[in-house]
């Protein structure tokens, strides 16, 4: 019955990781498909155009319905603190997949 158990256990692992890693693919991509935006926005935020629009807006220059997440400098500030962290986090698991490729166990291809 143990060795029953333990193949109903890893089939459940098996599957939960395949979804896991499915998701996380399609978030990879989106987030891929997502950096020429965040540098943009980044640009934006450190440009004179940035300054010169949030004067305008202080100043009641801009429309009362325009959207204006991107005047609020926390808000791409938040965006580039995220995608920092996300970073640093994809960085370190690259490293411990590397580390696990390379102790011969074969745990990690």
């Amino acid at each position: 019955m143990e060795q029953l158990e333990r193949i109903r256990t890893m089939e459940e692992k098996l599957n939960a990781a395949l979804i896991a890693v499915a998701a996380a693919e399609r978030a990879l991509d989106a987030y891929r498909t997502a950096q020429p935006d965040i540098a943009a926005l980044a640009d934006y935020l450190a440009s004179p155009e940035w300054r010169a629009d949030l004067a305008a807006d202080e100043a009641g220059r801009l429309p009362a319905e325009l959207r204006r997440g991107v005047l609020s400098q926390d808000g791409i500030y938040s965006l580039l603190e995220s995608d920092a962290e996300l970073r640093q986090t994809m960085a370190a698991l690259s490293g411990a997949a590397e580390g696990s490729e390379d102790d011969g166990s074969g745990a990690h291809l």
